[in-house]
This record gives C-alpha cells, structure tokens and sequence, in this order.
C-alpha cells in the first residue's frame, strides 16, 4: 500500500511578507503533526491578491526561481518536516513575470517549475496586466509520497488541464487558489461552481483532488475559503468553511486507487484520434 495523506491550508494573508510566511510555516507544521505528507499552500501566500488592480509597484515583488528566498525556506522545512510542499509565487525571468510553482519534494529537493497556463483577465482578476501565459506545458512531478500534478486558480475550471495531468501519470491533482467576491457583480457566488468544476476532474480522472484557498478581506474582495480534498467519487472527504483558518486533510491509498481508476475504463476508452477539435480556438480552425 502506497498512502498519501494530503492537507490544504487555508488562513488570511496580509501585506508583510515574513508574516504571511511565517503563518504558513506554521500551518505546514501543524498538519505535518497531524501526519499529513503533501501540503499545499494557497495561490500567491506571500503577500495579497495585488491582481485586483493594474498597479506597477507590484512588479518589485516578483522574484527569479533561483535563489528565491521563501521556496529556500520552505525547502528546509519539507526536508525537515519529509513532507512535499508545492510553492506559488510570483516569478520574475529575465524580463518576464510569471503566476509559477515550484515542487518541493519531501528531502527539501527544488524537482522543477510550473508556469500558470491560463490567465485570467476581468474586474478583481487583472492577471493578464502582470503575468506572461506559462510555457512549461502541463507538469507533473514523481515525488515521495507519489505523482502529483499540480494547476493554479484559472487552471482548475479546464477539464483540459486536469486530464493532461493524468495522462502524464497524476495520482493526485492539486490546485492552489485565490477566490473570491466578484468585485463587479457582488450578489454572485461562484464558491459551489469552483467546487464543482474540481469535484468533476476527480470523479471524470478517477483521481482525488485537493484545492487550497484564501480567507479575509482584501481591498474589493472577499476571498470565500472552501478550501476541501475530494475523492475519486466526488465526495468531499474534508472541507473548511468560508472564513476557517487552518487546514483540510485526507489520506488515500495510491495502490488501491490505480486498480479502481483502470476498473473504470476511463482511459482505456478514450478516443484521441477524435479529439483534434480540441486543437482549434473555434471548433473549425487550428490555432
């Protein structure tokens, strides 16, 4: 039996940086003692949601992956700790910007990037002012307590996304988070929908999945928490409430899993010679 227990942290993040690190290293531990081995942090834990607004002070936060203090940090703690600890962050390369993640494995090894690939662009989402789309292509990373594929906020409403994942191996779909209120239209809730979306590449890859969110008021939003770990059925198996700080967290058999994923035929059924449409931007001509 290959087990993984999985935890998402949830907690409010304000504008100091060392502060909000330190909260999620204190997070991180408590769910390490409570045995979980794969922990995942909310999208962008070091500092607010800044995407709110167009404003290029922010650019001074982005850092290069290479000697990026906090993924140094959190390096140490997950070889200390031996659990694996996916960090978001705000990438700067060369004269790039990113929406990154960097996968930290359970001996504290740095085992690669991840480039968020679809960015959003709305009121209280003006990700497109900051960010370049990814270009690393889906990932997915062997780490010790199993393969886990890992997208970040937008990436999680793409069924694309998720079953890209899978193929390359996933056992385990992860989905850092920041959501919230919609600044432009405050009686719209979109907690259950994001829920659902996530619940449905469980259930449709036979795999569990785990996001991670935010909680508090920063500036126009009201980030909505949520944060759960769904399993292959698509129960939620552990949830944390809308302003719950803390962390959600289930274990799972990997080997039990892999049996139950092929009994399905989920993959022995697909069809890609059929799926060229999914190539095109409209249905009709490639991109």
């Amino acid at each position: 039996m290959r087990s993984v227990h999985v935890a998402v942290l949830q907690c409010a993040l304000g504008a100091d940086r060392e502060t909000n690190v330190a909260r999620v290293v204190e997070l991180v531990r408590e769910a390490a003692a409570a045995g979980a081995n794969v922990i995942l942090p909310s999208e962008l834990f070091e500092g607010p949601y800044f995407c709110q607004t167009e404003e290029e002070r922010f650019f001074a936060t982005a850092h290069p992956l290479e000697g990026h203090p906090t993924i140094a940090t959190i390096q140490a703690l997950a070889k200390e700790l031996g659990v694996v600890i996916p960090v978001s962050f705000f990438e700067r390369a060369g004269h790039a910007y990113y929406n990154s993640l960097a996968m930290v494995d359970a001996d504290g090894a740095l085992l690669g990037l991840y480039r968020k690939s679809h960015i959003p662009d709305g009121p209280g989402y003006e990700e497109k002012f900051y960010f370049r789309p990814g270009d690393t292509g889906f990932r997915v990373w062997k780490t010790r307590f199993g393969a886990i594929g890992v997208g970040i906020c937008w990436d999680q409403w793409y069924p694309e996304c998720a079953r890209a994942m899978a193929l390359q191996g996933a056992e385990l779909l992860l989905y850092p988070t920041a959501i919230g209120t919609e600044p432009h239209a405050p009686e719209m809730d979109t907690k259950d929908p994001w829920q659902r979306a996530m619940i449905g590449h469980a259930v449709s890859n036979a795999m569990p999945v785990a996001a991670a969110n935010r909680v508090g008021t920063e500036a126009a939003m009201s980030f909505y928490g949520s944060s759960f770990v769904a399993d292959p059925r698509g129960d939620k198996v552990s949830e944390l409430g809308r302003t719950d700080e803390g962390f959600a967290h289930a274990v799972f058999d990997l080997d039990a899993l892999a049996i139950e994923r092929a009994n399905w035929g989920f993959f022995r059924d697909r069809r890609p010679e059929l799926y060229q449409v999914l190539l095109t931007a409209d249905g009709k001509n490639p991109v």
